[in-house]
Order: C-alpha cells, then structure tokens, then sequence
C-alpha cells in the first residue's frame, strides 16, 4: 500500500515551512541591523536586550583572561567599557555567534511564559525529577548537575550572562582567536583552553542526559514533562538536527516545524497537536500532517534546510 501523501499536502505542508524559513532566515540580520519586516515577531526588545547584552558580557570576559583576570568573576570584567564596545562589535560579525545567542535568549524566553501559562517549571520538571531520583547512580548524577546548570542558566538570562564555558566548542575556540588579534597573552588564553570542557556545559549535560536515556528518550518529547531545556535537546538528537532549531521551533509562529519535527521521531498526530497547543494555544495541526510517516517528515524537513 503506498503510504505517500498527495501532492496536494506536500505541498500545503512545504507553504509552511517556506514561510516560516523565510521568518526565521530574517533573524540574524535583525539583530545585526535592529530592522526587519519579517521576523518582528520572532525579534522582540527583550531578545534584543538579552542578545546584546550576552555579546557585551562575553566581550568583557575575553579581555579579563587577556589581563589574567578570572572570566568567571564579574567584579573584573568590566575594565575598559570602550575596549569592550570595540571587541563586542567584531563579535556581532559572526552569524553563529549572533544565531546561537537568539536562540539562549528565545529559550530563556520561551521558558518563562510556558511557566506563566502552564505552570511548566523552568528548572525542575517533572522528567528531571524522575531521573534524580533513578536507581541508577550516573543518571541520577547528571540529572542533579544538569538541574544544577539549568538553574545557573535562566538566572544568567535575566542578567543577560553567557560564560564563556557555555559556548560550544567551535564558537568558543573561535572567540578565543577573534581576540587574540589584539590580545596576544599566549599563557592566558593557553590556559582558558585547556580549562575549557564541552561536556560539563549546560547544553552538554543536558545531550548527555538524553542520549543516555536511549529508547526512553521519547519521554522527553513532551513539553510539559520534560521541560524546554531537555525537550530540545532529546527533539535534537532525536532528529539529528540543530538544538538552536529544536529551541526556535517552540516559538509562536512555527507550528509546522514543530509538528514535523515530532512526527520525523514518530509522535503521533494528536501528541503533536497537544505540544503545538502547549507551545500557541491557537496553534493548530498542519494540515495533512496525518498522513506523513516519520520518514517522509524527515525528507521534508531535510529539504527545507531547518535539520
């Protein structure tokens, strides 16, 4: 029996997320230029203000090790405001730096107003609960740090802090170099690089986390029980795409790419259409999207460029 939907809903299906590619394409250069007419709504004062801000605050940290200062302490990362301005515009020339930072400020975000309307904690859900209390004393271990790092994480938001230990490993190394230009400390920066561990990360616990819980996984790929940070992280590996997209797919706005990124893990329609209600409560399900085997959600979403 051939399972292939009709040309006809590939092709409602391939509108929406078009559109919402187009929106999400526009991102980046809002936040360099601060003027967009198509991502408005997915580039608030807040992402903004918390965008900027995380690139001031990774720019003060660069030039604290450059003056053999700790990063990590804030009382000495605020030396020259000018040195500062300079080294954060150069820092705003990197798409991935700027598209990694929307997508911390949009999680952060995100988190917040699903606390506000559903009551889904930010820090501790109710999945994160179960795996601290696991049997298992190496589950239950990184449960309790990754808790740990998602508390430190939405108290940086609210400051508008990005630890440079919080960057991936291309981003940070990166930075590192983008410094050095006019920073050239060899011992510092020698020794914040081999300071530096990806896997002690938040977003680094919280991959570990998931992946160990294998075939458990699909637990959590439901919001309300796993909680933003480790629902985009099992949606990511689940799916073998970005957790930057996973996060940006829990936006208003990006229904279909949500619903294609659950059906592409085999979710069911109706436990799809319960997270898009979750994420916009006039959300609605994709047309067609019933139709769709993970395999074909997959396909569509590969030619879309969102995986």
């Amino acid at each position: 029996m051939d399972l292939a939907p009709g040309a006809d809903v590939e092709a409602i299906l391939r509108d929406e997320i078009v559109r919402e590619a187009r929106a999400m394409a526009a991102v980046v250069p809002v936040l360099r230029h601060l003027l967009s007419s198509e991502a408005k709504a997915l580039v608030s004062d807040a992402v903004l203000a918390r965008v900027g801000g995380m690139i001031q605050d990774l720019a003060a940290q660069l030039i604290a090790v450059c003056d053999g200062h700790d990063p990590g302490i804030r009382a000495h990362t605020r030396p020259d405001s000018d040195a500062i301005d300079q080294l954060a515009e150069r820092l705003m020339a990197d798409e991935d730096l700027l598209g990694f930072c929307h997508a911390l400020a949009a999680e952060g975000l995100i988190a917040d107003r699903l606390f506000q309307r559903h009551a889904i904690d930010p820090v501790l859900s109710p999945l994160l609960q179960e795996l601290i209390a696991s049997e298992d004393s190496a589950t239950a271990a990184l449960a309790m740090q990754s808790l740990a790092a998602q508390s430190r994480f939405m108290q940086r938001q609210r400051r508008m802090e990005l630890p440079l230990g919080e960057l991936p490993a291309e981003l940070f190394h990166r930075l590192l170099s983008v410094a050095c230009r006019d920073m050239p400390d060899a011992a510092a920066f020698s020794r914040m690089q081999a300071s530096y561990d990806e896997g002690a990360s938040r977003l680094g616990l919280l991959a570990r986390l998931a992946g160990g819980m294998r075939r458990g996984v699909v637990a959590a790929l439901a919001l309300d029980h796993a909680g933003l940070a480790l629902f985009a992280s099992a949606l990511a590996l689940s799916t073998r795409s970005s957790r930057e997209g996973a996060v940006l797919a829990c936006h208003e706005g990006q229904s279909a790419r949500l619903a294609l990124l659950l059906r592409a893990t085999d979710v069911s329609p109706a436990a799809i259409e319960r997270q898009i209600l979750i994420v916009e409560p006039s959300g609605r399900l994709p047309r067609g999207l019933a139709e769709l085997t993970a395999e074909q959600a997959a396909t569509l979403l590969a030619g879309s460029g969102f995986v």
